[in-house]
């Protein structure tokens, strides 16, 4: 085998339009190209420079129920502790090569606690959240810090913060993880430490509030005791109650006659940091959406990618050519530049708002961090 052989640049001399003429000289500088490692445009710009994105990733579902009954079995047979950490079971995209990644940048998982279990403390680079679409009895601790889940209960937290979980219930409990790791690992960007084996019996205690909720908490005000901005929220808990009423009071706010929603029938709120106004992690958008029962969402494209849940009621969801019917707990990838659009079929027999809801996440910070944010929505040439 000779040594050009083991290089992992290959290039074929093609007859194709835009490429040079094949020749004996053109196939002599290809050899000379591999050989120094080197790779012309020319060869490549159709994969490298498309004229719109082609993710790696395809839009897939994966049903809740399904989910519930591997985590139960997980729960049953593996331990949580030192070595696995987590009885956390990623979402693995059919077309990311086995890798246990949602979307090019975003990891999501379904995260399951036996009764009295610990998840002991550790720490991470990785901007992280949980999202609760049934259940309670499970409090995470953040920087010691008991906070309660419940359902419909959005618990961001950002990168670097210590933090445990604990299932005081009699009952296992589920709910699902949001992480950054793709596009960290794809940066080479990642830190990790273990933390204590044991949270204190102070921290089994839990509080109707976290401590963080009694200061950051309030509606339009923050302590002056904490000025300037910070990168991640430090409000670790953002409860439904208030979720829901301002999707709600949206679609009342419509049915007056008044400006409120994204379109018709669609109400939408993104969850923020109350010190900056902006997102509440620096790589994570996090959003819940209500279409209203019989509505119909636009089409709509953006790059970068989203994972959604369906936190309450049922309808149809479709993602590029592909559509599914969803309840309750179901979750599903929108890639980059993917047209999404969803039909409410909800009622008051699946849905305690009689609405879709739909909670949301993205990579949207990251995005527009770096300008690359684009929206597209049919309908609308503004």
């Amino acid at each position: 085998m000779t040594e050009t052989a083991n290089h992992p640049v290959r290039l074929a001399v093609v007859d194709a339009p835009d490429q040079p003429p094949p020749s004996p000289a053109l196939e002599e500088l290809y050899r000379g190209f591999e050989q120094e490692l080197l790779i012309p445009l020319w060869t490549e710009i159709g994969d490298l420079m498309p004229p719109h994105p082609r993710s790696k990733a395809v839009p897939h579902l994966w049903r809740w129920q399904s989910l519930l009954t591997l985590a139960d079995q997980a729960g049953h047979l593996v331990p949580v502790g030192r070595g696995g950490e987590r009885r956390a079971i990623a979402l693995a995209n059919p077309s990311l090569g086995g890798r246990p990644f949602a979307t090019p940048t975003l990891w999501a998982a379904i995260q399951y606690l036996m009764p009295g279990e610990d998840a002991p403390e550790h720490r991470h680079t990785q901007h992280a959240f949980r999202f609760v679409v049934e259940g309670e009895g499970v409090w995470t601790v953040v920087g010691r810090d008991p906070v309660p889940m419940r359902r419909g209960d959005f618990l961001p937290q950002a990168g670097w913060a210590w933090h445990a979980h604990h299932n005081g219930a009699a009952e296992p409990m589920a709910w699902i993880d949001g992480l950054d790791i793709p596009f960290q690992y794809a940066v080479d960007a990642q830190f990790f430490e273990f933390g204590r084996d044991r949270i204190s019996d102070a921290e089994r205690i839990t509080p109707d509030r976290s401590r963080s909720e009694r200061l950051w908490g309030h509606p339009g005000l923050r302590p002056v005791c904490a000025p300037g901005p910070r990168p991640g929220t430090p409000l670790l808990a953002y409860r439904w109650a208030d979720t829901d009423r301002a999707l709600a009071d949206q679609l009342d706010l419509e049915s007056e006659g008044y400006a409120g929603t994204v379109e018709p029938g669609h109400a939408a709120v993104r969850y923020t940091n109350p010190t900056t106004g902006g997102d509440v992690l620096p790589t994570i958008r996090a959003e819940m959406h209500r279409v209203r029962s019989g509505a119909e969402t636009a089409p709509r494209r953006e790059a970068g990618s989203s994972v959604y849940q369906v936190f309450d009621g049922s309808g149809r969801v479709t993602v590029g050519d592909t559509s599914w019917s969803v309840t309750r707990g179901d979750l599903f990838v929108v890639p980059s530049w993917q047209p999404f659009s969803a039909r409410s079929q909800a009622s008051a027999s699946d849905s305690d708002s009689g609405a879709l809801d739909l909670f949301r996440f993205s990579d949207g910070p990251v995005f527009e961090a770096l300008h690359l944010d684009r929206v597209a929505v049919e309908g609308n040439n503004a």
